[in-house]
């Protein structure tokens, strides 16, 4: 080829470059603009939310924030390309006998669960702490260690597997998806009534990215409930509860400022307040688990209160796959889902004892129909048992009475003696000659009395925590046996049935003593006051009847014969000044 014919062709590409240049600046037409619905899948799956909660041991809220409060979408140039997501966030409702709960796409997130067998104000109880500000977790919201895929996962729109699931008490499944470009995929699998138990969910999570597994990390957000009393009545506030190694510890807000912190295989660890539950069950599997509590004020309260909840974090190496409870502490659901589950009913040292208590309650109950003459019902039988060592210990008190004459004239021969004088041993003696006469011992008053301590202790600790009385009525201005009597009847008539029954009880105390002890029922009366009406009904009852026995009691031992006891005493003290 000639110079001539190369410098042409050479001429020839760069013209028609120039053209090529020319035409796409002045003559090209526009590049079409992307339409609504692109735009707002595009926005929503680069939206930049703020860090997800971090564990540790602080006592503050770690925000990490829904969708309606995340930051600005970053440039659509620099967001990876959503491949399964969903076109804008929707909620996905899912019915069973026992809940209403609601998720949303945003996240797949659970924005409610809805207790329908019990009620709050006349509603069904919602389980999930309401008026939440936004910058805080909803629960089962996903994150990892790394803070920018977890600020993805806290906004993503997931692709649910259901538009939504009426279940009745049959089981089903709800799966939330999401996958971009960038590699990054997650997945969220709930089963809801796995075996038949309405309040436990299994739940299955996994992050990877280009096929490498990340570490889960899963949030309860703020549990359980409201976080206060809104009546002022006492109850448990938010705390945090777990089982490690058959030992439960119950964490208050002051003990999880000093650790919130802890790792292993525990049988269970969550949140619990006095009647609800939202615990995680590993189920052998090693967990890290992180608590935060989180004081926020009380809605439209102008008083500034404020109410607790808490939060925790679960974090496992890889996928996730462990049952979550959140529903009552009823001794019989707990038990269906895990026998170990029922330990966080707090019952106390007696709990042994209140295990079968409340046994005897439900099954009264189950023919009687009504908890408050259910306790009635109760509180009979276990005075009719306690009755035999009821009268022992009130005829051994009856003894001491009649020959506590006698035994203040021995105390009154030795009084001038001092304690470690050894004619002081003479004392002791013929005190315990006169007791043997008589047929008298000192403690026989005090031991069946001891035994009985047990039992009144157990009842008043499963009336304390029994969620059946929970909003159980009895009859009249008595409508929730679980609050305190609105019109305070039933502390004021026990503790008038305390005082007559101090009245008839045999005494062997002096007369300032027994001023003393009328201050007993006044106390008790203030005491209960505030106390669960069950347990005023229980105390109440016990007092009647245990009246009703002294009276018996007194009929068949008859009256003291302190004449006798006194003729006696003199005897006594003219034989000793004989021998003298």
């Amino acid at each position: 080829v000639s110079p001539t014919m190369e410098k042409r062709v050479f001429l020839a590409i760069f013209l028609s470059f120039v053209v090529l240049a020319i035409y796409q600046a002045y003559f090209a037409p526009p590049p079409p603009k992307p339409s609504e619905k692109t735009a707002a899948t595009t926005s929503a799956s680069t939206t930049t939310p703020a860090a997800a909660p971090a564990t540790g041991t602080s006592t503050s809220a770690q925000p990490a924030p829904t969708p309606s409060a995340a930051s600005p979408a970053a440039p659509v140039s620099n967001a990876p390309r959503v491949l399964v997501g969903d076109s804008a966030a929707r909620d996905v409702v899912v019915d069973t006998e026992a809940v209403h709960a609601v998720f949303s796409t945003a996240g797949g997130v659970l924005k409610t669960w809805e207790l329908k067998h019990y009620s709050q104000d006349g509603k069904p109880l919602e389980f999930v702490p309401v008026d939440l500000p936004d910058s805080l977790p909803r629960p089962f919201t996903l994150a990892t260690t790394d803070d920018g895929i977890s600020k993805v996962l806290a906004t993503a729109i997931y692709r649910p597997s259901a538009e939504g699931l009426t279940l009745g008490t049959a089981p089903g499944t709800l799966s939330f998806e999401y996958q971009d470009a960038s590699g990054l995929t997650a997945r969220k699998v709930f089963h809801f009534q796995p075996d038949g138990k309405p309040y436990l969910v299994k739940v299955e999570a996994s992050i990877d990215v280009n096929g490498a597994a990340r570490p889960v990390r899963l949030t309860s957000g703020p549990a359980v409930g409201l976080g206060y009393a809104p009546d002022g009545s006492r109850s448990v506030p938010s705390r945090a509860i777990q089982m490690f190694a058959g030992k439960v510890k119950r964490l208050t807000v002051s003990a999880l400022a000093k650790q919130a912190h802890y790792e292993g295989t525990p049988e269970f660890a969550g949140v619990e307040d006095q009647y609800f539950l939202n615990a995680a069950l590993p189920a052998g599997q090693a967990i890290v688990v992180d608590y935060s509590p989180i004081s926020l004020p009380v809605p439209n309260d102008p008083s500034d209160h404020t109410r607790t909840f808490v939060s925790y974090t679960l974090d496992v190496p890889g996928s996730m796959a462990l049952s979550y409870f959140m529903g009552p502490k009823d001794l019989d659901v707990l038990r269906a889902v895990n026998p170990q589950l029922v330990r966080a009913i707090d019952f106390g040292i007696f709990a042994w004892l209140v295990v079968p208590l409340l046994q005897a309650l439900k099954w009264i109950n189950g023919y009687i129909g009504n908890y408050g003459w259910s306790i009635a019902v109760l509180t009979v039988i276990i005075n009719v048992l306690m009755f035999p060592l009821r009268h022992r210990s009130m005829v051994s008190m009856r003894k001491m009475q009649t020959v506590q004459p006698e035994v203040k004239a021995i105390q009154a021969r030795y009084a001038k003696y001092k304690v470690t004088d050894p004619e002081r041993q003479k004392m002791n003696t013929e005190m315990m000659a006169l007791y043997k006469e008589k047929g008298v011992n000192p403690v026989s008053g005090c031991v069946p009395m001891l035994f009985t301590m047990p039992v009144l202790y157990a009842v008043y600790a499963m009336l304390e925590a029994a969620i059946e009385l929970r909003g159980a009525p009895w009859f009249g201005w008595i409508h929730d046996l679980s609050r305190h009597d609105p019109l305070y009847i039933t502390p004021l008539l026990m503790g008038v049935s305390m005082l007559v029954q101090q009245k008839m009880m045999p005494s062997t105390a002096d007369p300032m003593q027994q001023k003393m002890m009328l201050l007993m029922p006044v106390v008790f009366t203030v005491s209960f006051l505030w106390a669960p009406s069950g347990l005023v009904v229980y105390w109440l009852l016990s007092n009647v009847l245990a009246i009703g026995q002294q009276y018996v009691t007194n009929r068949m031992i008859g009256a003291p014969v302190p004449a006798v006891a006194r003729a006696r005493s003199k005897a006594v003290t003219r034989a000793s000044a004989g021998r003298k």
